[in-house]
């Protein structure tokens, strides 16, 4: 349907016709809704924030911190007690001068139940005299409900807002019928309910729909309040296997868990005991962990050493340099295709192929190129190689899409790992590292964001790339999502030969929920903690005081085991929807955020996370060859996202489209062809290090650094030439 315009589709008979059409509208209403219900969200956020950014604007201007607020207060109770008949310029004044008070008066005024209402009437002006003109009907479209009666109230007070949404009523009246409790914030009550003249009670109307909007924002992102008719937004008992019972020997077998609740537990707590006893005993023999008094406890790591530098893998790079000077990126993309076939992967939309092979193989690799380095189609069309621009746009709108671009990206992922040579690479990983980039993108669009760390609006593009630089998945985001589901989505999408068993992530990709999840489905987590300084380790049991007495600055409350026993199964459910796709990785995982702390799963999958957390503590604590490993780990995604920018020049590097599906293609087009950079570089490497001489003059300091992303070699600029019979001259490879 997206690729069809209206004159093609009125060629299809009645039946085929409108069997596309239903399918379309349907899958468009849902993405209509989930759209409306991102937007609802972002406009109450975006209240809220620029409302506390004015006043804290504000405050900062207007007002002067004043030191030593105790001792000023005392100096003037002493003095009005030693001068009770005083007058207070005479008497206060010289103690406390005027301006002084005055500072002090603002400071007070800035803090607590003032600072809230000032907040408060800046959110009122902006909502009542902008937003409110939109909100009611983003809400009369919407049907919302909850499986939950507690948040029953949410749903009645939105009922109310759209009942009397075209009036002119400035006050409801405090009834049995308007709901407080559950909608109406405690600390905000005084601002929503006033007195009239009489001294009775009634319901600011405009406060009241500010504090309903805001509470409802709160239970959409943790799916307490869902959407009928809606995909991400849906119903989350939708989201869970509805056959999870029937199969659930299955289900725990593909999990590989026990069906028991306790040997699950005994196994945990056994692995718990070890790791704490061996961190104990090796804590005295271990110069660079220290764990000491400081505040509520404190871990000390010193950094790691800087390892030897390569000495000879430069004059490596050099002689590839030599042999293949300036290798036109297009060229290294064919290659490509002509040894792993990659373009094979690309079938038709439509109801036949017309196209010869040969000539769509050649505008695939030329408006792949146009997408991958973002130059787009119409500047590859005047290259030299004959093929028009509608051509190209043909080939874009009926044979590339995301599901061909991710079976071609895991056939050259494939390829590589086929092609390596142990000897130059060492064996086979089953370690990744993830992590993302954000990229400048047109921002008329519900996925462009403003980024809080890196500034600008853009995007953000997640990669899972192994040891040796090999991307196995990437998933474009937006800024605000959870860089958690994305890990957890790609290990188990990645749809490669790849096994993966251990994942690397800096602080943003972990969780203790993470730590649960990872554990359920069978991957080690293992993050570079950033604030490992306050990082607490649980007790196996209740009753060891004193156990682990090199530890006890960090030691903190014994896991509590019997809640894991009773939402063992359910753990297991969320577990299973994860590992089969029942819905999308991050509808899943936003049940399980600080707005639903009190959700049962919720809190198990917090104690089960810790346990493994505390786990994963001791090993990271005790062997400073895990926490290198986990650097270099790191160190790779950083390798390859600084060469995102080299290939992914056209247009300043800023995706230049407000569709989404265009800048998935392009972020998957960057992907297949950074992979094809890296198939090409490992041949390039083998061919020298097959040589008896080049291997001989490798340390392994070499080995260690040796990677093929390097692109000192490659020319990506330039007039667009393309000849499919002209090859590269990869003398000397191996089969």
């Amino acid at each position: 349907m997206s690729t069809e315009d209206i004159r093609e589709l009125r060629r299809h008979p009645a039946p085929i016709r409108y069997t596309l059409l239903s399918a379309f509208f349907w899958l468009r209403s849902m993405e209509i809704s989930d759209n409306l219900v991102d937007l609802l969200i972002q406009i109450v956020h975006r209240i809220g924030v620029r409302a506390e950014r004015k006043v804290e604007k504000e405050i900062l201007k207007d007002l002067r911190r004043v030191s030593n607020k105790y001792g000023i207060l005392f100096n003037l109770a002493q003095t009005a007690i030693n001068h009770p008949d005083g007058i207070i310029k005479e008497v206060l004044f010289p103690v406390v001068n005027e301006q002084t008070l005055k500072d002090l008066v603002k400071e007070f005024k800035h803090t607590g139940p003032a600072y809230r209402e000032k907040i408060h009437n800046v959110i009122r002006a902006s909502y009542g005299s902008h937003y409110r003109r939109m909100v009611p009907e983003i809400l009369s479209i919407l049907d919302f409900r909850s499986n939950n009666d507690v948040h029953r109230p949410v749903i009645r007070a939105l009922e109310l807002i759209k009942k009397y949404a075209n009036t002119g009523l400035h006050y409801f009246p405090l009834t049995n019928d308007i709901p407080i409790d559950g909608v109406i914030r405690i600390a905000y009550k005084e601002i929503i309910i006033e007195k009239d003249d009489k001294g009775q009670e009634r319901i600011n109307r405009i406060n009241y729909e500010i504090s309903t909007l805001q509470m409802l924002r709160d239970k959409l992102r943790c799916k307490e309040i869902w959407v009928a008719g809606a995909n991400r937004y849906r119903n989350p008992d939708e989201d869970l296997p509805s056959d999870f019972e029937e199969r659930r020997e299955e289900n725990y077998k593909a999990l590989n868990q026990p069906l028991d609740a306790d040997s699950f537990i005994a196994a945990l707590k056994q692995e718990m005991i070890q790791g704490l006893a061996k961190l104990n005993a090796g804590m005295p023999k271990n110069p660079k962990v220290r764990i000491t008094e400081k505040g509520t406890g404190w871990i000390s790591v010193t950094p790691l050493e800087p390892q030897a530098e390569p000495l000879n893998l430069a004059r490596v790079k050099a002689e590839i340099a030599r042999r293949w000077p300036m290798t036109s990126l297009l060229d290294i993309l064919k290659e490509t295709d002509l040894r792993v076939s990659f373009t094979e992967q690309f079938k038709t939309v439509a109801n036949r192929e017309i196209l010869d092979r040969e000539t769509l193989q050649k505008r695939l690799i030329l408006s792949l190129y146009g997408l991958g380095t973002n130059t787009g189609l119409k500047r590859v069309s005047a290259g030299d190689h004959g093929e028009s621009y509608k051509d190209l746009l043909y080939v874009r709108r009926k044979f590339i899409h995301k599901d061909n671009l991710r079976n071609a990206i895991a056939e050259v992922v494939n390829a590589i790992f086929q092609i390596r040579m142990l000897e130059i690479w060492g064996e086979g990983t089953t370690s990744c590292a993830s992590d993302s980039k954000k990229f400048g993108a047109w921002d008329q669009n519900l996925m462009t964001e403003w980024h809080i760390r890196y500034r600008g609006r853009g995007v953000m593009i997640y990669w899972h790339v192994e040891k040796n630089s090999t991307c196995i998945y990437s998933q474009l985001k937006s800024c605000s999502s959870s860089e958690i589901a994305a890990m957890i989505e790609g290990l188990l999408r990645h749809c490669t030969d790849m096994e993966v068993e251990k994942n690397y992530v800096d602080s943003h990709g972990q969780s203790e929920v993470a730590f649960a999840f990872c554990h359920l489905l069978g991957f080690q987590l293992m993050p570079r903690l950033k604030a490992i300084h306050s990082q607490k380790l649980y007790r196996p049991e209740p009753g060891m005081t004193d156990a682990y007495p090199n530890l006890q600055p960090v030691l903190t409350r014994p896991i509590n085991w019997e809640l894991i026993q009773q939402q063992y199964d359910q753990m297991m459910k969320y577990a299973t929807a994860l590992r089969l796709g029942t819905a999308e990785t991050e509808a899943i995982l936003k049940r399980f955020t600080r707005n639903n702390l009190k959700h049962p799963t919720y809190q198990v999958l917090g104690e089960l996370g810790k346990a493994v957390k505390t786990i994963f503590l001791c090993n990271y604590l005790h062997s400073e060859e895990l926490r290198r490993e986990i650097n270099e780990g790191l160190n790779v995604v950083e390798n390859w996202n600084s060469a995102n920018s080299f290939i992914f020049y056209g247009k300043g590097g800023e995706i230049a489209t407000n569709r989404m599906e265009d800048q998935e293609m392009a972020v998957l087009s960057l992907h297949l062809l950074q992979n094809c950079l890296v198939y090409i570089n490992t041949i390039m490497f083998q061919n020298i290090l097959s040589e008896k001489k080049w291997f001989d003059l490798m340390a392994p300091e070499d080995f260690r650094a040796l990677t093929p992303l390097i692109y000192t070699h490659v020319n990506p600029y330039g007039t667009f030439r393309l000849d499919m019979k002209e090859r590269l001259l990869l003398e000397g490879e191996l089969a």
